[in-house]
């Protein structure tokens, strides 16, 4: 028995894993360093902001939750909504050159309404680079 063909009109319109023009932080001196930086809690996440300052303009984004947000599925079903709030977001409100890190709240990150979640990472996105002017 031969398996069908699969439609080749399908394959060029797969999301990337966050975005083309985001890379994600996956180094653990990064999240540190971004540890020590600014941030700014919100009901639904915490948003770790610091500029790189190394003259690139490409964004980096990490994600992270914490044991407290639950078991693994728990986590990784908050990762994935973080991943796709940032898919939505940042391309157009993040500034070049610039690493953020998406921290998961127990409870809450999994089981907001998605918009809650973006209006949220903007109004922490709007916040941070205002501290920075």
């Amino acid at each position: 028995m031969v398996p069908p063909e699969a439609p080749d009109s399908d394959a060029g319109n797969q999301p990337p894993a966050v975005s083309v023009c985001l890379q994600t932080l996956v180094e653990r001196a990064d999240f540190l360093r971004a540890a020590r930086a600014q941030w700014k809690a919100m009901p639904s996440m915490v948003v770790q902001a610091r500029d790189r300052k190394d003259g690139e303009a490409t964004v980096r984004v990490g994600f992270t939750c914490s044991k407290k947000v639950g078991n693994a599925v728990a986590r990784n079903r908050a990762k994935r909504r973080l991943r796709e709030v940032a898919r939505a977001v940042l391309p157009d409100a993040a500034r070049p050159g610039w690493d953020y890190v998406l921290i998961g709240r127990a409870n809450v990150t999994a089981a907001l309404p998605f918009e809650t979640l973006k209006s949220d990472l903007r109004t922490a996105l709007t916040h941070l680079h205002n501290k920075t002017k």
